[in-house]
């Protein structure tokens, strides 16, 4: 159940067309998913969430596109976001994630909730060599 509804007619409002025209330009097709859909019941908020989303995930970097939608995938499974898991698997998969990766993708997201988990509970103080702040150049 979501909170808003979309409008009907949602690319009659100028600024929601022009972001759902650059979403299918940008991706090269033309779905525009859910997300977009029911951020456009705030122009301005669409405008920056996809004008963000855009910078980080589908500008060229120093990151594959694939290493970028595995590190969405694995921050959507720590904050526990359906949608986005679901979005940005389906996106990795796009990009070229095999099952193995995947499956190591999930095992690696999993050890990693677990051992953070364990050095919060033990509180365990962090060491100087990994502390920039401390360690010695």
């Amino acid at each position: 159940m979501s909170t808003v509804k979309p409008a009907e007619d949602l690319e009659a409002n100028p600024r929601v067309k022009a972001v759902f025209d650059d979403i299918r330009a940008t991706r090269k097709s033309d779905f525009i998913n859910n997300m977009w859909l029911y951020l456009a019941f705030d122009p301005a908020l669409l405008e920056r969430t996809w004008a963000e989303v855009k910078a980080v995930m589908a500008t060229p970097s120093t990151l594959d596109p694939l290493v970028k939608e595995m590190l969405y995938i694995a921050v959507s499974v720590t904050n526990g976001c359906s949608y986005c898991v679901h979005s940005h698997t389906a996106a990795a998969k796009a990009k070229g994630m095999s099952d193995a990766q995947y499956a190591e993708l999930l095992a690696i997201v999993s050890l990693a909730g677990k051992t953070n988990q364990l050095a919060t509970g033990l509180q365990v103080p962090v060491d100087a060599v990994f502390d920039a702040d401390r360690a010695k150049a």
